[in-house]
């Protein structure tokens, strides 16, 4: 035995923390290092009878040789790894890692299969820290700086390059001091006169050293300066370049901390046209510069993959010749959107985008799926229960529908809808499609309050036709969950509706022959397709919902693997919504007509955009607005709903109102789906200048669901900014929610129309949709008509379009579909 310090010799059995291990010690510690016969090694381990290494806290089973940390342990599995998938054959796993019968060793960024990669791409996927001067520390600020995809998790050198910078510094201008306009950055060849530093005592006072040239004097200013620094920068009697913004100080110029200050022999570091990025605290913009100047030089010379004749048409560089003019400009124009440079770059993103879709949208249409022909029985009981008539939409939505699921190929449809325009139904009447053939039907939604509407709706419908529905959420526990699951694998549920806890790996169907999943952007694709592989066989038909009316751009680029469908009509009898805009200042006028609509049997949801109060913030808060609400009309007459709130006290408030026993619902956007009130007619949505237009339009369509006249009341802050006023001015013109989604995409780009991006898809670092509008659509019809002539792009252009795929990283998003 020994002890921490102790001195190993071969033969020693037993060592400590910091021994030397020889082969033949038996028994080692943390850092040891590993031979050959040496049985045991990890601090703290616990040891079983034959379980011959171990892990800290491992669970050590028969037969399982090394494992590690809450790894779940499988008979034939050698090695583990928290959270690994385990299968036959696979040796070694690691977290995340995707396993291949076959694989003996798998890492977590490893791709199982020999990577497809062009060897020429590979300096550009390596990490940042291999550039001069990128440690640990930088790429920590990099990695916040830079757009980089969800999967991986440190900066690379090509994130670097796709950081596109958002302006220019001029500093061409290179007047003498008599010429130099205050107000202007400007490049100055000075000599340093003399230093004058802080008075001791008093740091706030500046640093100031006088220069000259031969036409005047000026001061060069630091604020809390070190003295060596300062002079080692300017040493009296030295010439030196400096740049940055002149100012006048009283009657003199002054120049406060120059961005840069270089001797006459170091000139040309000194950039004129210098990129501006957008960064990180902590991270500077000359760090950065360096960086991206070192990723420029990793950049190969690649054969071109665009048509000539498209080039010469639009006067396009290269890739290459782009790449580098945008982070190296020439002139301040070379940075906007619409320069040769960055409409080539954005093209060829575009472009790998719609080639990626059209090959996902070819993998997936082509797979077989089963065939389903319900005889229409039971839709036809559904279409006389109904209390209205289906729209011409609806009708010509479900046709498609069923034409889709009779087919030889699995469905992939859209079906997107405005608010109050009727999905359910059509989800239920689809659904009753699958059920008509004897097999099952599930419909996903992202929150409980969703999936629990979903459950009212269709309810009192399936009940009247026979179909056996239930709810399975996070809220159905122990013996309640048990027996929903025992009828779902025994065939006696023929729908279920639920959250999440769908895909969850004990929901067993019987024979789940459609998934549908509503507001589908809420999901990720693993989620969807988790729930469509549940289907067996050739995996389930799926319907995917949105009640956020999708642009027909946004259409092409994140949902080109659907086909889709579009509810266009309301249901018959529904009233436009009056909106109206009000400044903030005129609340009292509004409740005053609240109380003579309160006397006609008006309900009212008021909307804030805050739960309680901030110091910070002067917008107003829910709980702040219910206490001033209920001092005049009482306790009896309002309830409050935010999402900090336990589900029973939602559930409870929602009733309430629901029964007409409250007449204000003050809430968050909480309410903003699921929501279904049909007496509750007046929309107020308190600071509305602060809200996007699709989450406007979504609120404004929790009223107008019942016979009475509908308002929404749009109270906002002066002065409007012109943005917001043009959001709130289209508001009030329009309740076409197709139209309001191309005016917010208009206004705010594609990153937020839809609420959430699509998990799998990669967000654009260079097109900016609606800057880039025409070269979609012509992206779309070349990777089309590449297609069709190249389908497996074997052509030499082909080839090359290979090499932009994987620099533009769309091969991740093809593998993924290519895997489900």
């Amino acid at each position: 035995m020994g002890n921490r310090r102790a001195k190993k010799e071969p033969g020693c059995e037993v060592g400590n923390r910091r021994a030397k291990k020889e082969p033949g010690c038996e028994v080692g510690n943390r850092r040891a290092r590993k031979e050959p016969g040496c049985e045991v090694g990890n601090r703290r381990a616990r040891k079983e009878p034959g379980c011959e290494v171990g892990n800290r806290r491992a669970k050590k089973e028969p037969g399982c040789e090394v494992g590690n940390r809450r790894a779940r342990k499988e008979p034939g599995c050698e090695v583990g790894n928290r959270r690994a998938r385990k299968e036959p054959g696979c040796e070694v796993g690691n977290r995340r890692a995707r396993k291949e019968p076959g694989c003996a060793v798998g890492n977590r960024r490893a791709n199982q299969k020999k990577t497809m990669r062009p060897s020429l791409l590979t300096p550009l996927f390596a990490p940042a820290q291999s550039l001069a001067g990128i440690g640990p520390r930088l790429a920590v600020l990099l990695a916040k700086a830079l757009s980089i995809p969800p999967n991986v998790t440190e900066p690379r050198i090509v994130d670097l390059l796709w950081h596109l910078p958002t302006g220019v510094i001029d500093r061409r201008a290179e007047p003498s001091i008599a010429h130099a306009a205050p107000g202007s950055i400007v490049t100055l060849k000075v000599r340093a006169l003399k230093h004058r530093p802080s008075p001791k005592g008093n740091k706030k006072a500046p640093y100031r050293v006088t220069c000259e040239d031969d036409t005047g004097k000026l001061d060069i200013v630091f604020f809390h300066a070190d003295r060596r620094y300062v002079e080692g920068q300017l040493p009296p009697g030295e010439e030196r370049f400096v740049s940055g913004r002149i100012e006048l100080y009283g009657d003199k110029l002054q120049m406060t901390h120059p961005d840069y200050i270089v001797p006459p022999d170091q000139r040309g570091d000194l950039p004129l046209m210098e990129p501006v990025y957008g960064l990180t605290a902590g991270l500077s913009g000359k760090v950065l510069c360096k960086a991206i100047r070192q990723a420029l030089d990793k950049v190969p010379e690649m054969t071109e993959w665009q048509e000539p004749r498209w080039m010469a048409a639009r006067n396009w560089p290269s890739f290459h010749d782009a790449i580098r003019h945008l982070h190296r400009p020439e002139d301040t124009s070379d940075v906007s959107t619409g320069s040769a440079h960055w409409q080539r770059l954005a093209y060829d993103e575009l472009l790998t985008s719609q080639i990626a879709l059209a090959i996902v949208r070819a993998k997936l249409k082509g797979q077989r799926g089963r065939q389903i022909a319900g005889d229409g029985s039971i839709r036809e009981k559904i279409k006389a229960a109904l209390p209205f008539s289906l729209t011409g939409s609806q009708t010509e939505a479900l046709k498609e529908i069923a034409e889709d699921m009779s087919g030889p190929f699995r469905m992939l449809r859209l079906l997107q809808g405005d608010v109050g325009s009727g999905k359910t139904v059509v989800a239920l009447m689809a659904m009753a499609n699958a059920v008509e053939i004897g097999a099952q039907a599930a419909l996903m939604a992202p929150t409980e309050v969703l999936a629990r509407q979903h459950m009212e709706t269709i309810e009192p419908l399936a009940k009247a036709v026979g179909l056996r529905v239930a709810l399975l959420t996070g809220r159905e526990k122990g013996k309640v969950r048990k027996d929903i699951l025992e009828l779902l694998s025994s065939g006696y549920l023929d729908i279920l509706i639920g959250t999440h806890a769908l895909f969850q790996p004990d929901v067993v169907f019987q024979d789940l022959a459609l998934a549908v999943i509503d507001e589908q952007h809420r999901f990720g694709v693993h989620q969807r397709l988790a729930l469509q592989a549940k289907g067996g066989g050739g995996g389930a038909n799926m319907l995917v919902m949105t009640a956020t009316p999708i642009p027909r751009t946004l259409l092409m680029t994140h949902f080109g693997d659907l086909d889709v469908s579009r509810l266009t009509e309301k249901p018959p009898g529904r009233k436009p919504i009056v909106t109206k805009m009000l400044p903030v200042d005129g609340i009292e006028r509004l409740i005053e007509r609240l109380k003579a609509q309160f006397e006609e049997g008006a309900q009212v949801y008021w909307v804030c955009p805050l739960i309680e109060s901030s110091a910070k913030s002067e917008l107003a808060a829910a709980e702040e607005r219910a206490a001033h609400l209920v001092q005049i009309f009482g306790g009896d007459s309002v309830g409050l709903l935010h999402g900090a709130m336990s589900g029973s006290a939602k559930d409870d408030v929602m009733a309430r109102f629901a029964e007409n026993k409250l007449k204000i619902l003050v809430a968050t956007t909480v309410i903003e789906v699921g929501v279904n009130v049909p007496n509750a007619n007046i929309m107020v949505i308190e600071h509305a200048e602060r809200f996007g237009l699709a989450q406007l339009h979504q609120l404004r369509g929790r009223v107008g669901r019942g016979d009475r006249q509908s308002y929404c009341m749009l109270l906002y802050k002066t002065p409007l900014g012109e943005v917001a006023g043009q959001r709130l001015q289209m508001m009030e013109r329009t309740e076409d929610g197709f139209e309001i989604a191309e005016k917010d995409l208009e206004l705010r780009g594609g990153g937020e129309v839809l609420g959430a991006r699509q998990s799998g898809l990669p967000e654009y670092r260079v097109a900016n949709v609606p800057n880039f509008e025409d070269l979609l659509g012509a992206a779309h019809d070349d990777a089309r008509l590449l297609l069709a002539k190249d389908p497996e792009l074997e052509s030499p252009r082909g080839q090359a379009i290979r090499t932009l795929l994987y620099l533009f990283e769309a091969d991740e998003a093809v593998r993924l579909f290519r895997a489900a």
